[in-house]
């Protein structure tokens, strides 16, 4: 097996559950490729109903971006308002998705804490800040929407979003009380032990290479370790493109997050910028996150306009700007910096795929991945015992790989010299408002 990425998560999180081999001649009732949040809790539905589940993961549980991210957990859709979930997917089915979504943060810190992570595991809400006029009255429309679903969500002025950031450039926030934040690690492995404790079976370091139909019915599955013959087939691989995983791929965009973590902060130069310890991400388009974890450490990301070898320049890159914004008095030392991929889809919505009678494949959870991918689960187990496909809360399409896909993955860059234009023109004049408002008032600008 690979070694393990170098992330904050692999340095803090104790010794990972230990699974078994592949038997030969290895059969299921449905066997789930991908050992991230959307597989794992797929076989936890699925055990828990008592169906026959075989879990196989090219590398380790929660090797991908599952174990690879910020650890944010977020309730929302990263670009779409509930109204224009409505408008493209039908009052039934949209409305449907939006109860799935809602419920999204509180189920994972549910099962955290009857999992026992304990400080791994913070709910504290989630502050989305806007930095500008525009993006201000779009968030104030989302909010007036989640709260009319009964979602628990506010907006917050300007001088209370300062105070809960330390930052005094935005508008104001959206302000999510169920959201929070997890060692997203920890959480897999969790999510793993209790699958294989309700009777999941989970095989690593077993690349699948084939799915074909088998002979009679079901699907007959090539992996590294042998054969395996099953009646359905889910595959959770999100963006990875080893293997049949590339079925999947090609139906999204690759975009790859670097992420960093700090040595840790004192407790009073938390408290200056996360009084609440609320995780930010903001809305411009070279959007600003942090995050603290339970040690004070700042945990951010970013993307990189050149992403060749790029995890060394992006480290230093996303530290100096943490310490720029949040003013802080020194620039910390990096200790950790790693990569993931996240699988956007061209209407920032997750999707059901169906390559076949029974074989289904689901994606697309556009930066929003650990609620969405963790209330995937109950979907696709109600996907694959036979629900009909207009009773799911996601739609489910016929594969269609994303045309001209080789050129599409260059377009995150593309829009992202063009986004930080933009943000560097927006809070230049909200700067310069703000000064031109103090000197009229007497102060010192």
């Amino acid at each position: 097996m690979e070694r393990a990425p170098d992330t904050l998560w692999h340095a803090v999180t104790g010794p990972a559950p230990a699974f078994g081999r592949l038997d030969p001649g290895a059969t299921a009732e449905v066997a789930v490729i991908g050992g991230g949040f959307a597989g794992l809790s797929s076989a936890l539905a699925l055990a828990q109903r008592g169906v026959e589940v075989l879990l196989l993961e090219a590398h380790a549980v929660g090797w991908g971006a599952s174990g690879r991210n910020a650890g944010f957990v977020v309730p929302n859709f990263s670009k779409a308002d509930p109204a224009a979930v409505v408008a493209r997917l039908g009052k039934e089915t949209g409305e449907r998705l939006l109860e799935l979504v809602g419920q999204g943060a509180d189920r994972v810190f549910a099962f955290a804490r009857a999992a026992g992570l304990g400080w791994q595991a913070e709910q504290n809400g989630w502050l989305q800040p806007a930095h500008s006029a525009a993006a201000a009255d779009m968030l104030r429309k989302r909010v007036e929407a989640w709260r009319a679903l009964g979602r628990p969500v506010e907006w917050i002025d300007a001088a209370e979003t300062a105070r809960r950031t330390g930052m005094d450039i935005y508008h104001g926030a959206l302000a999510d009380r169920s959201g929070g934040v997890i060692n997203p690690l920890a959480y897999a492995r969790a999510l793993a032990r209790a699958a294989a404790a309700a009777g999941a079976r989970i095989v690593e370091d077993a690349t699948v290479t084939d799915v074909r139909p088998a002979d009679g019915d079901g699907w007959h599955l090539a992996t590294t370790q042998g054969a395996v013959r099953a009646g359905k087939v889910l595959l959770c691989t999100n963006a990875e493109e080893a293997g049949v995983a590339a079925r999947l791929a090609w139906q999204v965009i690759p975009l790859n997050v670097y992420q960093i973590a700090t040595e840790p902060l004192t407790k009073e130069a938390a408290n200056r910028f996360s009084p609440h310890r609320e995780p930010v991400s903001d809305t411009r388009a070279n959007i600003f996150t942090f995050r603290l974890d339970a040690d004070n450490r700042l945990i951010s990301g970013g993307m990189a306009i050149v992403p060749l070898a790029a995890e060394r320049r992006m480290g230093a890159r996303i530290v100096r700007r943490l310490a720029r914004e949040l003013g802080l008095s020194d620039v910390p030392r990096v200790t950790h910096v790693w990569r993931g991929t996240a699988a956007v889809t061209p209407d920032f919505l997750p999707r059901i795929v169906r390559f076949g009678d029974g074989f289904f494949g689901a994606t697309g959870c556009n930066g929003r991945g650990i609620a969405m991918t963790t209330m995937f689960g109950d979907v696709l187990a109600d996907a694959v015992t036979g629900a009909p496909p207009d009773a799911l809360p996601v739609p489910v399409s016929e594969p269609a790989s994303i045309p001209f896909r080789p050129i599409a993955r260059a377009a995150p860059s593309a829009f992202l010299v063009r986004g930080i234009l933009d943000d560097w023109r927006t809070t230049r004049r909200t700067a310069a408002k703000a000064t031109n408002t103090s000197t009229l008032k007497g102060e010192i600008p």
